[in-house]
């Protein structure tokens, strides 16, 4: 029995049932063993009456019976006084019978008298049967008196069953009174034995020596059970012997005893009937009268006893009492006082301690003493454990204070770093625009577009920080932004972007104050996706109106994650968990979280069909807004109004004064060339709209030239090669520049006025990076800078992404 992770209050239990139950088990064996013999003394009497009384005169009578029996047997004729006589043995035996059959006999009797009584009551059955064999003359003097005197020592052996009384001098005389009963039946087998043979004249062979051993044993017998009797009884029986017809009949015993063995007997047959039958009264009242003092000391006796026994019960009992209540007592003030220390303790785990981490988080203060009050539960054993255990809560109470006020300085130092980054990286950027502005070259123009990108990419991780360390990014629009440019904006800041296309946007405008968060929730999805599928795959964005909001989908065609991870990241998506360093490699699953929950949008990742993953981004209800007015210049407007043909799929959203621009005499299509990037520099007053990659020929003039202006490598004089002699650039007349930079810009302004159709926007020949959208400030930005186009760049794998 394993009791090891038994409840306290059961152990208790047990602690205390045990002795307990030891206790009242004793009691009631003690008790049961005192009421017992108390029982049998106030039974002596029920015995006596019931049993002795009917049982002696039973026994009177037979011997009556059995000595008229013997002389019938010795003589020739059958005598009257035989049939009186067995009518009055019947009426004794009836009587005896209907005592032992009752109710208060057999409760007071123990096994071994009932066994008694029972064989007692089967010999007397045989009665009727004996006679029959004496009036028959079938048996003789000598079986006639074995007959009685079996139904006699029954009778005796029944009485000796009765003395079995608690107190030894008592049963001591009780038994000595049976044995002065079987030495009166041993002179009733003497007397029958001497009256048959006077009647016959003559002792019968043997009987002689059977009447001199009745008389030995009778002397012996009543020597043996006068010396167990009190003092008061031999003095009465000194007495009783000392009469005069005890005397005559010692006398005549003597006689006898010396007689010839087949002579006549030689006493008087008279006298000697009056000596027995004198001495047989008086041995019988004298033992009557012993019995009834015996019951009378036995009941005072049994009274003590029982009284003895009740002040021993009543204090025992008290004491079980006693000791249950209180063991009862101590038990519950102890699980009392240890449930205390459970429930203080279970408090602290579950309840006081995170909500202290959860105030600290909130920047609220926190008392030690407060949130960790001491536990007083005494000065024994649990008393120190309820002190110990105060300073255990007060020591963790401390430690989560400490380490909430360490993690608020490490999240100070993250958004420190973070905004120094920010600033740093927007200075890069504005420095990045004016190179990329006076760049001629196409390879140093690719190049440096490149790293225009990687600042972006550095632009978005610092903003990472800025989140993960509670603070909200810099970036920020006042005007609603169209769903349009907010899903370019967030592929502008992705490296892979030339490899994510747009199939379906639905019209659909951005409220301001969301535009930073979703552009950036957006461009984590993507870099994802494009993170996590093979570099030739496509990676393709949707959004559409739904009942409570809108939804985008992006969908890859990658590694694809398990049912259990998918269920993983979606239960942190939509819990929005907070920042924990031990899971560093899902840190855009914390970002991408928290953008969600600071405005309510619902992230989820799904399996797709071609065995990718789609994120479905669901932008609630009051964020989004009709789709703001495109403000093209009237030129553009004009232009696109008179070829209705050369409308693509999407809105221009806001233009730019065209410049003109010249096709280059010989330009063959480069696979990097980089058209304008999107970093968020601030080039001009109004946004561009970015072409989801138009198709650019060499020998298509340049105003005829849709979407995004390229820029294609050319053998420029810059880029030519030069000879060993000399490394003097080519000059250009300023004719040339000023077409060149008259093409561009007009190219530029159709391109922000326009774009393509679903099916051009499949297969780019040159994918353009797209803009990000107007509207914005920044830190290092206080105006609404238009954004220029992004370059083209081929597919690398992203250095710092995850899977959410």
């Amino acid at each position: 029995m394993k009791t090891r992770d038994w409840p306290i209050r059961s152990k208790l239990t047990a602690l205390v049932v045990a002795p307990v139950t030891a206790l009242l088990a004793l009691w009631i064996f003690a008790t049961t063993l005192t009421f017992g013999p108390a029982l049998d003394l106030l039974s002596a009497r029920t015995l006596l009456y019931d049993l002795g009384r009917p049982g002696e005169v039973v026994v009177t009578e037979l011997q009556r019976e059995r000595r008229l029996s013997v002389v019938q047997l010795a003589g020739a004729t059958e005598l009257p006084a035989l049939a009186e006589q067995r009518e009055r043995t019947d009426r004794a035996i009836t009587e005896l019978r209907r005592r032992v059959d009752g109710e208060a006999l057999r409760d007071a009797a123990d096994d071994l008298l009932e066994t008694r009584v029972d064989q007692l009551v089967t010999a007397l059955a045989a009665l009727p049967a004996g006679r029959d064999f004496i009036d028959d003359r079938k048996v003789d003097r000598a079986g006639a008196i074995g007959l009685y005197s079996g139904m006699v020592s029954a009778a005796f052996q029944a009485f000796a069953g009765m003395a079995t009384l608690a107190d030894p001098d008592l049963n001591r005389q009780a038994l000595a009174l049976t044995a002065l009963g079987r030495s009166r039946e041993l002179l009733g087998q003497s007397d029958a034995l001497l009256a048959g043979a006077l009647t016959a004249g003559r002792f019968a062979e043997g009987e002689h020596s059977q009447l001199v051993q009745a008389i030995g044993n009778q002397r012996w017998l009543t020597e043996s059970a006068v010396a167990d009797l009190p003092e008061t009884g031999r003095a009465a029986y000194q007495r009783l012997t000392e009469s005069e017809a005890f005397t005559r009949l010692r006398t005549m015993q003597d006689t006898l005893v010396a007689a010839n063995r087949s002579g006549r007997p030689p006493v008087d047959a008279a006298a000697w009937q009056a000596s027995h039958d004198a001495v047989q009264q008086q041995l019988r009242d004298f033992e009557l009268a012993e019995a009834d003092g015996l019951t009378d000391r036995s009941v005072p006796m049994a009274v003590r006893i029982l009284a003895r026994l009740a002040a021993a019960g009543v204090l025992g009992l008290v004491a079980v009492v006693v000791s249950v209540l209180v063991a009862l007592r101590v038990g519950r003030t102890l699980v009392r006082r240890l449930s205390g220390v459970r429930t203080a303790a279970l408090e602290l785990a579950e309840h006081r301690l995170p909500d202290v981490v959860t105030r600290l988080r909130r920047g609220e203060q926190v008392d030690v003493a407060r949130e960790a009050p001491p536990l007083e539960y005494g000065h024994d054993e649990i008393g120190e454990v309820g002190r110990a255990f105060t300073e255990v809560q007060r020591t963790a109470v401390q430690a989560a204070v400490d380490e909430v006020t360490l993690r608020r300085g490490l999240n100070e130092v993250f958004l420190n770093i973070a905004r120094r980054s920010q600033s740093l990286v927007h200075r890069q950027l504005h420095l990045l625009d004016r190179m990329e502005r006076r760049a001629e070259d196409p390879d140093e123009l690719a190049e440096l577009f490149q790293v225009d990108h990687l600042a972006t990419r550095l632009r978005r991780h610092a903003e990472d920080l800025v989140i993960l360390a509670g603070s909200a990014p810099g970036r920020g629009w006042r005007n609603p932004v169209a769903m349009v440019d907010l899903i370019r904006g967030a592929i502008s800041e992705v490296e892979a972007y030339d490899r994510v296309d747009i199939t379906v946007a639905q019209p659909a405008g951005v409220l301001g104050r969301a535009v930073g968060d979703v552009i950036h929730l957006l461009a984590e999805l993507v870099e994802n996706a494009t993170a996590f599928s093979p570099p030739d795959s496509r990676v393709t964005v949707t959004g559409e109106q739904v009942a409570n909001g809108y939804a985008l989908e992006i969908t890859d065609q990658g590694l694809g994650m398990s049912a259990a991870a998918l269920e993983t990241a979606n239960t942190r998506l939509a819990s929005s968990p907070d920042f924990d360093p031990a899971q560093s490699a899902r840190l855009g699953l914390f970002v991408v979280a928290r953008l969600a929950a600071r405005h309510n949008v619902r992230v989820r990742l799904r399996s797709s069909g071609e065995g990718g993953v789609t994120a479905v981004v669901l932008v609630p209800s009051d964020l989004i807004t009709a789709e703001p007015p495109a403000g093209p210049d009237p030129a553009t407007l004009a232009a696109a109004s008179a070829d209705p043909g050369r409308r693509l799929a999407h809105t221009a959203r806001r233009g730019t004064v065209p410049r003109p621009r010249t096709r280059p005499p010989t330009a063959p299509p480069a696979s990097a060339a980089p058209p304008a990037r999107s970093n968020g520099a601030a080039t001009s007053d109004t946004p561009p709209v970015i072409g989801l990659g138009a198709t650019a020929s060499p020998e298509e003039p340049a105003d005829e030239l849709e979407g995004l202006p390229q820029r294609v490598r050319r053998h420029t004089p810059a880029a030519q090669r030069r000879s060993i002699s000399t490394d003097t650039p080519t000059p250009r007349s300023p004719e040339e520049v000023r077409r060149v930079m008259a093409a561009l810009q007009a190219g530029t302004a159709r391109g922000r006025a326009t774009v393509i159709t679903p099916s051009a926007a499949a297969k780019p020949a040159v994918p353009a990076k797209p803009a990000a959208p107007a509207g914005r400030t920044d830190p290092a930005e206080q105006t609404d800078p238009a954004v220029p186009a992004a370059p083209t760049k081929p597919a690398t794998n992203p250095d710092t992404t995850d899977r959410n």
